[in-house]
């Protein structure tokens, strides 16, 4: 999965086929799409009816024979077919026939650390379905970390939390290569059930699919810190008499329900810095932790991160697109390798 940078540089698209947006970057366009991987499919024809935003706000609004469905789950492509047409789609026919120009179509895509070899298979085979003759694979830690402008290549410690829908990687990188990391099947999809069942235990009430970020973001700037609101209103329907109703959350409550996923991910960070050598985690001590990802945004996560390691924890300033960014970075030839010449004699 080691890719040369030489080898990006020929690519002219990129691809980041997360599990809850798709985000495409074409060489000298820039990023041209980030839409959430969704696509909504009349089961009666299998004609697909929308894909991207607007699939996604269908989320349970939908009559019997339409079905939204997701191609890609916890960053792997679960669904080849489905995956291949909603990226064409999303990519529009402008675009497509711009790439179809070009006799050699090279592609790069983000795979998890660790991704399987069906896994990968999955994601190349995705890519040669929109016309890619060659597709280099990245692992999403090293992207990431490029697009959100760590030192890589240099040899010292940077450590990078990837906090995905559905899983969250960590990693100690160093010289442009990984030196420790660890996969944690616990991301914001886990963070959104534990509130979902709190609800449902708790208040006896079932929530809409689309407002569990809102309850989230309630949480306020401070979130997980005790600082925040105390309680918070939030709509959703009886379990009992399928009514509409209302409850005040104690949002301490939800703090405590989305401690124990959470915990995993410092579980995670844990094994990776006693997995570390000294002389590495000695420059994290001063560097601190680079939060990416969708949910690096949930209010009070880095302050709880600072808390549990006493290290430094810093955003990224656009943590969801970093590892497309990243890959396009690499694309483009704005990262130079670092060039160790042999010592003659």
């Amino acid at each position: 999965m080691t890719v040369s940078l030489e080898q990006l540089r020929r690519c002219h698209i990129a691809v980041d086929l997360g599990a809850a947006r798709t985000r495409v970057f074409v060489k000298g366009a820039g990023l041209v799409v980030d839409e959430p991987s969704a696509a909504a499919v009349n089961t009666r024809t299998g004609a697909l009816i929308a894909v991207g935003q607007f699939a996604e706000q269908m989320t349970g609004r939908t009559p019997g024979y339409i079905r939204v469905v997701r191609p890609v789950s916890g960053g792997t492509v679960v669904d080849i077919e489905m995956a291949q047409r909603m990226l064409r789609h999303l990519l529009g026919e402008k675009l497509r026939r711009t790439l179809r120009r070009k006799p050699r179509l090279r592609a790069a895509a983000c795979t998890p650390h660790d991704a399987d070899p069906l896994a990968q298979r999955a994601a190349v085979e995705t890519m040669v379905g929109l016309g890619a003759r060659r597709v280099e694979l990245v692992d999403t830690l090293i992207a990431a970390a490029v697009g959100c402008g760590l030192p890589v290549e240099r040899p010292e410690a940077t450590m990078i939390l990837v906090c995905g829908a559905a899983t969250t990687q960590v990693a100690v990188l160093s010289m442009g290569s990984i030196v420790t990391a660890e996969r944690i099947p616990v991301g914001g999809e886990a963070i959104d059930h534990a509130i979902v069942q709190h609800l449902r235990h708790q208040h006896e009430l079932m929530l809409p699919s689309q407002s569990v970020r809102p309850l989230q973001l309630a949480l306020s700037g401070n979130g997980l810190t005790p600082h925040g609101p105390e309680s918070t209103e939030i709509h959703g329907r009886d379990v009992a008499t399928g009514l509409a109703r209302s409850v005040h959350v104690d949002t301490a409550a939800v703090r405590d329900a989305i401690h124990t996923p959470l915990t995993a991910v410092l579980d995670g960070i844990g094994k990776v810095l006693r997995d570390c050598p000294p002389d590495l985690v000695a420059d994290l001590a001063d560097r601190g932790i680079m939060m990416v990802g969708g949910s690096a945004r949930l209010p009070g996560l880095d302050q709880m991160l600072r808390d549990a390691t006493g290290m430094p924890v810093e955003i990224a300033e656009r943590p969801d697109v970093c590892a497309v960014l990243g890959l396009g970075a690499m694309l483009e030839g704005k990262i130079q390798p670092l060039v160790l010449d042999p010592l003659s004699g």
